[in-house]
């Protein structure tokens, strides 16, 4: 934002002067630019509508002009720079001049240290700010007396690293202040534009002394460590739950470990396991499920992968099966002779000690019967006699 590039002389004259402009192709986007050479009587001096002039001597402003013109210090119409012309009337009486632009520029700052935010739920935190601004020149004389004579401001670098360190510093005395009126670390992301409008109130009395207009903060970004940032994401997925954070680690260990089933049928039963076991009982346990789903009454697990099955659902959301489906007929048993215990009827042998199991009996056949009509002794299971066709009794 500072020029010295050198200029070509606009004109001359017997006596040596001057004609000294600020050459559109050196200004750029440079806020300041200082005349090459000291300037002496009977130099002209142009300044333009977008400048202004400020004569500067022995770490002092003595005169500055911000209207359009050419002035000529040899010209009747000195009170226009004030006592310059007299300051200027000896031999050694020579000044600097200053060209300072007054349009609005764009900066853009971040912070090279962290600025330690003490929270009362996660203790000290480091934070660092980053952003960009748009400033322009509000007071001549008191830019170049705090850059030029304070500072000693020479080049483009010196100007904007004094800004950067400047918006740095407001930004953190501006986070120390919202602090005390108890934002936290986890209100940082939500009220950026909260902390950016504060900004730029306090912004006024912390760059009215070095001349200098902030009119907007944009694109303002806070950044906590890693840690802790996980640690609020952490906070906001319990609260968006309603659970505590022994119930959001159970949820999370239980998918997890679900997803790490492998095969089609792990696929399966890590979403059942996953969404069902995990969410139910991580997350508020069977009771609270009902609540999370919208419907009234406690969640059954699916009688196929043991998924819960939220209250008024027909299948099972992992996979598939009726709910209502009528369970299978229970397998008939009979008991080991050796140890007693149920055996499925159909085995062979005892699944617990091992001992032949005896073939089942035979069914019995039915009694024999008596025909009412012809008397005649039936056999066998038939519904009629077969010697004079009537209906036996059953």
């Amino acid at each position: 934002m500072v020029a010295n590039q050198p200029i070509p002389p606009k004109g001359g004259s017997l006596f040596g002067s001057t004609t000294i402009v600020w050459e559109d192709a050196y200004k750029g986007p440079n806020i300041m630019w200082r005349v090459p050479r000291n300037i002496r009587l009977n130099d002209n001096i142009v300044v333009r509508e977008d400048e202004i002039a400020v004569f500067f001597r022995d770490g002092k402003v003595l005169a500055y002009i911000d209207r359009p013109d050419r002035y000529s210090l040899t010209s009747l119409n000195a009170p226009i720079v004030g006592g310059l012309v007299k300051a200027l009337s000896g031999v050694q009486q020579q000044a600097e001049v200053y060209y300072l632009q007054k349009r609005i520029f764009d900066g853009k700052f971040g912070s090279s240290e962290p600025y330690v935010f003490r929270d009362p739920d996660f203790g000290l935190v480091s934070l660092r700010v980053y952003g960009s601004y748009r400033w322009r020149l509000q007071a001549a004389d008191v830019f170049i007396t705090q850059f030029v004579g304070t500072f000693g401001a020479a080049s483009s670098a010196d100007v904007e690293g004094r800004l950067r360190d400047q918006m740095v510093i407001l930004v953190y005395n501006t986070l120390g202040k919202l602090k005390d009126q108890g934002m936290r670390v986890t209100d940082l992301a939500s009220q950026l534009q909260t902390i950016e409008q504060a900004v730029l109130g306090f912004a006024p009395q912390h760059f009215g002394a070095l001349g200098v207009e902030v009119q907007q903060i944009q694109g303002l970004s806070i950044n906590l460590p890693d840690e802790v940032q996980k640690a609020v994401n952490t906070r906001s997925q319990m609260g968006v739950l309603g659970v505590n954070y022994l119930q959001y680690q159970a949820g999370q260990a239980m998918t997890t470990a679900a997803a790490n089933q492998g095969g089609a049928a792990g696929a399966l039963a890590g979403a059942g396991v996953g969404l069902g076991a995990g969410m139910g009982l991580g997350y508020g346990m069977s009771g609270q499920m009902g609540g999370m789903y919208g419907g009234g009454g406690p969640s059954t697990p699916c009688p196929k992968c043991g998924a819960l099955i939220p209250p008024g659902t027909r299948f099972c959301p992992s996979c598939g099966t009726p709910v209502g489906a009528a369970p299978a007929a229970a397998t008939p048993t009979v008991a080991c002779p050796k140890c007693g215990q149920p055996v499925p009827a159909s085995s062979k042998f005892c699944p617990s000690c091992g001992a032949a199991m005896a073939p089942p009996a035979p069914p019995a056949a039915p009694a024999p019967r008596t025909c009412p009509k012809c008397h005649e002794t039936v056999t066998g299971s038939g519904k009629f006699c077969p010697n004079c066709g009537t209906q036996l009794p059953t």
